[in-house]
């Protein structure tokens, strides 16, 4: 305290606090602000768990089951997968126009999208494994499910990834939430072939063969229809019970930057934009030959298991070697990336390169289960890495044109980046399944003729191996993108973190 010149106690004046203790404090201020409860992120993390359980199940016996169950011809089945997912290619950006302009209700803005989505996309789920009556239109009935449920994917899991942007203005709750989704989405992916799998084990067994004694196609057994129908069932019933949860235990509030100045770009000319942005442009086309080529080799890998090779009492064990062996790896992956740079770690996905050509020279059950760990640990890499170059590329865009295109542009760079993978996927297994009709694949059959079980050897070892070499080649040509110090702030950063999926 300091005296004045009539006696008494004059209040002493605080020196002002310097830009590090202010930086500090509100620091400190924002850790204590919006804390999420342990409750609140488990419940989050679980509303992921459906379309992750699904998207599993329909990576890896999807077509199988159109093939030996509905057995609706290749050419069919071509059509169906590729119209499917051009469908929820074509859903992404429609799906942040429609949401990102949509009103606050009672129970929020992003809620009401995934809890009025969940009830159709169980059902589209559910008839996508039914076994349809109308045998002349199978295939235009599983090309129309196949197509809603995709879309409706989209619009369920694109508003339910934003929803962490709403529960907390914290970044680290925020990470720490997204940490939660990000484990309970593995943990749904891997339950999913699991279930899913071991219901329908029955259904592709080599005695469904033995026991016939009439070579060439054989009629589909009721008890395989009732199995996939019941799988279907046990899926789709995640969705409200998962939905559920969801909503019971996280409470949205309102979007601090709902009224925040400024119009973002459209997406057409956003996309005009990053297209033109030489590391954004390279990442892209780097990561449509390598997302494809995983596709391709998750697809036909029950295929080729079950008519290429004696492994169909394999099958089910094959791919939980895949899913565990990926799960498990994601977080040694993440410590590599953070040592070794990610340029280096991309060399990690031509791993599976040789073993892929090993097992379509030598289909035994102990090469099939080396490489499927080796495959898991490379599936793990080729989905980690893009969603951890992404941030990088963005930040150097930002950086050459310093905040000239006002807000919105984040969005524009993840949301295409979605559409052009999910629309090479569509090709590439479109294409491929299309070579199947052409090689004279017979649905049902219990034998094929030596030119499929050929063609599904090259679509398991050379088809993805050309794919990946050429990705990884287009990845390390160029300079790396510039990375913002770390002292730089980074609420843009934390907000694309957490603002999409790995699925």
């Amino acid at each position: 305290m300091a005296v004045s010149s009539e006696g008494t106690a004059a209040p002493a004046v605080e020196a002002p606090l310097t830009l590090r203790e202010a930086q500090v404090f509100e620091a400190d201020s924002d850790s204590r602000a919006g804390r999420l409860s342990f409750c609140t992120k488990v419940c989050y993390g679980i509303g992921g768990v459906p379309n992750q359980v699904a998207s599993s199940a329909v990576a890896f016996y999807l077509q199988l089951f159109l093939l030996d169950v509905a057995q609706i011809s290749a050419a069919q089945v071509s059509l169906v997968l590729f119209g499917g997912k051009v469908f929820g290619a074509a859903a992404d950006p429609l799906a942040g126009f429609f949401i990102n302009r949509s009103r606050r209700t009672g129970s929020g803005r992003l809620m009401p999208w995934v809890l009025g989505c969940m009830p159709f996309i169980a059902l589209a789920y559910f008839f996508l494994w039914y076994l349809s009556p109308f045998t002349s239109l199978r295939g235009l009935w599983y090309m129309t499910f196949y197509c809603l449920f995709q879309a409706l994917a989209t619009f369920f899991q694109v508003p339910y990834t934003a929803l962490i942007m709403l529960l907390t203005p914290n970044p680290r709750e925020r990470d720490s939430g997204t940490a939660y989704r990000m484990t309970m989405e593995m943990a749904g992916t891997l339950m999913g072939a699991t279930i899913h799998g071991l219901i329908v084990s029955g259904a592709h067994g080599s005695q469904r063969c033995e026991e016939d004694t009439f070579p060439g196609q054989v009629a589909v057994a009721p008890s395989a229809a009732r199995l996939y129908s019941t799988a279907a069932a046990v899926v789709a019933v995640t969705y409200p019970v998962c939905s559920g949860l969801l909503c019971l235990g996280v409470k949205e509030r309102p979007d601090p930057s709902a009224t925040a100045s400024g119009q973002g770009l459209s997406f057409l000319s956003g996309l005009c934009l990053t297209v033109r942005h030489p590391p954004y442009l390279k990442l892209v086309i780097s990561f449509l030959f390598i997302s494809a080529a995983v596709q391709v080799e998750q697809s036909y890998l029950v295929l080729f298991c079950t008519h290429a090779s004696r492994l169909h009492d394999h099958v089910q064990n094959v791919v939980l070697t895949i899913l565990v062996s990926a799960v498990l790896s994601t977080p040694l992956w993440e410590w590599l990336l953070q040592r070794f740079g990610k340029r280096m770690s991309a060399f990690g996905i031509c791993g599976i390169v040789p073993f892929a050509i090993l097992l379509a020279a030598v289909p035994t059950a102990p090469v099939a289960y080396v490489v499927a760990f080796v495959s898991g640990v490379s599936i793990a890499v080729s989905l980690l890495l893009p969603w951890s170059m992404l941030p990088d590329v963005v930040d150097d865009f930002q950086l050459q044109h310093q905040h000239q295109h006002g807000p919105g542009l984040e969005t524009i760079f993840y949301s295409s980046y979605v559409f052009f993978t999910k629309l090479s996927g569509a090709g590439a297994l479109g294409i491929s399944t299309l070579s199947l009709d052409f090689v004279g694949y017979e649905a049902g059959a219990c034998k094929q003729a030596e030119q499929v079980v050929v063609t599904l050897k090259v679509l398991i070892s050379a088809v993805p191996t050309c794919m990946i070499l050429t990705g990884v080649c287009i990845l390390m040509v160029g300079p790396t993108p510039k990375v913002p110090r770390q002292d730089t702030p980074r609420p843009l950063s934390l907000r694309r973190r957490t603002s999409y999926s790995l699925a």
